[in-house]
């Protein structure tokens, strides 16, 4: 293993302000476990939990747990592989810069090696203790996520997120796989809501952290377009997710414990949306509606995921 942690885009150079790591140090549990994003995968494991309670049909709790667990040991080897890759970028960027990779804590190597191990572990497991369809589906989320969007759309476009944010749409797809083992219209439903309200959620973000993007060279939308036109995409993306997210229950997928929630949900995110769209705010002190936007978008789908469950569950 190489004494400093290097930059996945120029291999051998240590990072710009990276203490050097002795290359027996192992390095903290508490590096590892941040190399998996914690918060995401907390997002990911949720939204797996409430695909597989969705299904109709009973799972056993044992392998339940194994197929959410599996879900989330892979969800944080792909934010471990991301972090691997983008050791460059975390380092000029203010709110990742005290990252491991970044801040010296843990080689490449190790972050590599740890996120491999993770990722091949958690596929086999899923394959040999759940089911194939639920193994392929966990395959094909993490090469997305880090082929897709790391490697492939990150850096070059600023539709980064609107095709990359498929990745994170998978888990609930494989919730449900892990417990019938096929998709029928109900996961694609559920996937589809992931994926259009990634934009709207992200891009709102964005709007109030843009300077870290441009310092960094991410051609994130509210860089390479301006904050007027991501506004305007934010509610544009707003509109097809609420069709989406009403779907389920306007196809008789679902029932009023479904239904009405995800009708105030939405509601409220499409008048938060119509806010941002008109907010003229130039300075961060200013998006009041954005940050409260992405704040009310993280309860938004915790809430709506959580209704799909609990319908499943009174109709059961």
């Amino acid at each position: 293993m190489s004494g400093a942690p290097t930059s996945p885009v120029a291999p051998g150079l240590p990072l710009a302000g990276a203490a050097p790591l002795a290359s027996t140090d192992f390095g903290d549990w508490r590096d590892y476990l941040a190399l998996t994003k914690p918060r995401v995968m907390a997002l990911v494991v949720f939204t797996a939990l409430m695909g597989l309670l969705a299904a109709p049909v009973a799972v056993h709790p044992v392998i339940g747990f194994t197929a959410i667990l599996c879900i989330a040991v892979a969800g944080g080897a792909a934010g471990a592989l991301n972090q691997w890759y983008e050791a460059d970028l975390d380092a000029k960027m203010k709110r990742t810069r005290g990252r491991p990779l970044p801040a010296g804590r843990l080689t490449r190597d190790q972050a590599f090696g740890f996120a491999m191990f993770l990722a091949i572990g958690s596929v086999t497991i899923m394959a040999l203790a759940v089911n194939l369809a639920a193994a392929g589906l966990l395959v094909l989320s993490i090469l997305f996520y880090v082929l897709v969007y790391t490697v492939w759309l990150k850096r070059r476009t600023p539709q980064n997120i609107v095709i990359g944010g498929a990745a994170g749409a998978f888990p609930p797809m494989i919730g449900w796989a892990a417990a019938t083992g096929d998709v029928t219209l109900l996961p694609l439903l559920m996937f589809g809501i992931i994926f259009l309200w990634t934009p709207p959620h992200f891009w709102s973000l964005a709007l109030f952290v843009k300077t870290d993007y441009r310092e960094a060279g991410v051609p994130m939308l509210p860089v390479s377009h301006g904050l007027a036109e991501t506004r305007r995409q934010v509610l544009l993306y707003t509109l097809p997710l609420v069709t989406a997210a009403l779907a389920p229950w306007a196809l008789g997928l679902t029932g009023l414990v479904y239904g009405i929630p995800a009708l105030a949900l939405n509601i409220v995110f499409l008048a938060g949306a119509v806010r941002v769209a008109g907010n003229r705010a130039e300075d961060p002190a200013g998006m009041k509606a954005e940050k409260q936007l992405f704040a009310f978008s993280i309860l938004y789908l915790f809430a709506l995921f959580a209704a799909l469950a609990a319908d499943r569950l009174v109709l059961a």
